[in-house]
């Protein structure tokens, strides 16, 4: 046994002992970690060089995580679908495939994932991925994230699992196929060739590893490093005191109508195990708030580790004590065609919110106030023609995190199932046709409480061409709640040229507009009352209280 309590696995050469496990575990993460990097720093797009908006992870031959670099939440906990529908298909060593699909294993159809198999011997021990936003796939409107899409067949180039790499060989009539379907080719490719050097630095850092330890001891170090998350897992839930906890919450309407869309989870926790049942969640709606499966999953897991031990090794062990049942044709579980571009963005967070307070009633003290539950998407490009070149720019917009039991909430930051950086003023305004005029807190967003939610952002872009505006945000009319007598946070809103626009919207633009995106506070946690007069001293020289309760 580890001293966490983890089994160590053997093989014929023996047990691997607690400290060659936490090494062997440490190097394969560290390959994970070395594919993210190789992959930032040879993508072209800033959305990927600056937001950091792509993860990476190593699989064994049987489809299971072995490890993840700690990217994007709403990523790696779909990338198991993805790499179980490229086994499907047969992987022979020297493969890549490429898959966007989500309705076979992919989440929304910017995401694109590589997914290459890794060889010793001849044979394939195992799979490096690496997934990435991309700017641009296509479809109705620049950025492939269009409000008003019913259908996934316009949000952009839908790829089922496609060999892309044969035996070694690059399929350049396949490269072709994708480039032309997208708009920045140029720029596409070049994030491709990034993903693809990334997984081949798996390949080479996989064999060092055999090299190092042998292949027999490197195979059983996947079983091991799974299993002793397993066990972590399972002693963390047995932790939480049995029983079934409810929530609920809506989404505001889905782009068609405003009509709320509720999600409802049920939470049960037996001993070493815990469900997650989302009936009486809506069924999938006419917008493009339809969320696949895989995403459903990937809320809850991520919910889950921040609620048990967010230290356990994220791989396939975590999620085994965990079972999730959506129903069919369900927003979380939705039919073809559904439109799915703003699930896996927008109605993930939402199915955060609600798994989290609902874990809340289990484990009060580890579970915030409401954080601002959206991700803000804001999409700018235009078609080219006379006026040059097309660009597509796209953003998540961080806000505020919401107050914690024995602390303030973090003000404007990325929150739930994003993990994004902003794109820097200086670059954005180097890569687009694009003029920051403002980026700023917004005083008062957060919620008052004993600790006070984290504050909203505020975010003015002057767009210097003609251009379309795709805006996919949330938190518009319902707030952020406020927990144990704390306030909600504020509202957020949508602006163009100063006037409010709806929460989910496509417009064309002239040359000069300004789009204004003002994100929510967080919720406060407990009474306002019992707020300690010196934070609130602080509070004024930090410019979280407006002008008027500084004058009283």
């Amino acid at each position: 046994m580890t001293a966490d309590g983890g089994s160590a696995t053997t093989d014929e050469d023996g047990a691997i002992d607690p400290v060659t496990l936490e090494v062997l575990r440490n190097q394969l993460e560290g390959v994970a970690e070395e594919m993210g990097t190789v992959l930032i720093r040879g993508a072209y797009s800033p959305n990927i060089t600056e937001r950091r908006d792509c993860s990476t992870a190593l699989f064994d031959a049987d489809g299971r995580m072995v490890a993840q670099a700690e990217h994007i939440p709403v990523h790696l906990g779909a990338m198991p679908e993805a790499v179980a529908a490229v086994r499907d298909r047969a992987p022979e060593p020297g493969d890549v495939f490429v898959l966007n699909d989500p309705f076979t294993g992919g989440t929304h159809l910017p995401d694109v994932t590589l997914v290459s198999s890794l060889s010793l011997d001849g044979d394939v021990v195992g799979f490096a991925v690496s997934r990435a936003h991309h700017a641009d796939v296509g479809g109705m409107a620049p950025g492939s994230m269009p409000a008003g899409a019913r259908e996934i067949y316009q949000e952009g180039l839908r790829i089922p699992p496609l060999r892309l790499v044969d035996a070694g060989e690059r399929n350049e009539d396949a490269f072709d196929l994708l480039f032309a379907n997208v708009r920045n080719p140029a720029e596409r490719r070049a994030d491709f060739e990034a993903q693809l050097a990334a997984n081949d630095r798996a390949g080479d850092r996989l064999r060092d590893l055999a090299d190092e330890h042998g292949r027999d001891r490197l195979e059983a170090a996947f079983d091991a490093v799974i299993d002793y998350s397993r066990d972590r897992m399972t002693a963390s839930i047995e932790g939480l005191p049995d029983g079934t906890y409810e929530a609920a919450d809506a989404l505001e309407g889905d782009g068609v109508t405003d009509e709320d869309i509720p999600i409802r989870a049920a939470v049960t926790v037996e001993g070493g195990s815990l469900a997650v049942d989302f009936a009486g969640t809506a069924d999938q709606v006419a917008g493009n708030l339809n969320a696949p499966l895989a995403v459903a999953k990937s809320a809850v897991y991520f919910v889950v580790r921040c609620v048990t031990d967010p230290e356990i090794p994220p791989n396939h062990g975590c999620y085994e004590p965990v079972s999730i049942s959506v129903p069919d044709g369900s927003i979380l579980n939705p039919d073809l065609p559904a439109a799915v571009v703003g699930g896996n963005v927008e109605t993930s967070q939402r199915v955060t919110d609600v798994v989290l307070a609902a874990l809340g009633e289990a484990a009060p003290d580890r579970v915030t106030a409401g954080s601002q539950g959206t991700m803000n998407n804001v999409t700018i490009g235009s078609r080219g023609g006379g006026s040059g070149a097309s660009f597509t720019y796209y953003e998540t917009i961080g806000g505020g995190f919401g107050a914690r039991p024995d602390a303030d909430g973090m003000d404007g930051v990325q929150v739930g199932m994003t993990n994004t950086l902003n794109t820097p003023v200086e670059a954005l305004e180097a890569a687009y046709p694009l003029t920051v005029e403002r980026y700023a807190l917004r005083p008062d967003s957060g919620g008052a409480g004993r600790h006070r939610g984290g504050l909203g952002l505020e975010r003015a872009v002057r767009i210097d061409t003609a251009a379309t505006v795709s805006l996919l945000t949330e938190r518009r009319r319902r707030a952020p709640a406020g927990i144990e007598g704390g306030e909600s946070g504020g509202l957020g809103e949508n602006l163009i040229d100063g006037e409010p626009v709806p929460a989910k919207a496509t417009v064309d633009v002239e040359a000069g507009t300004t789009v204004t995106v003002r994100t929510p506070g967080g919720g406060g946690y407990g009474d306002p009352e019992a707020r300690d007069p010196a934070a609130t001293a602080g509070d004024v020289a930090d410019g979280k209280v407006s002008d008027d309760e500084r004058d009283e």
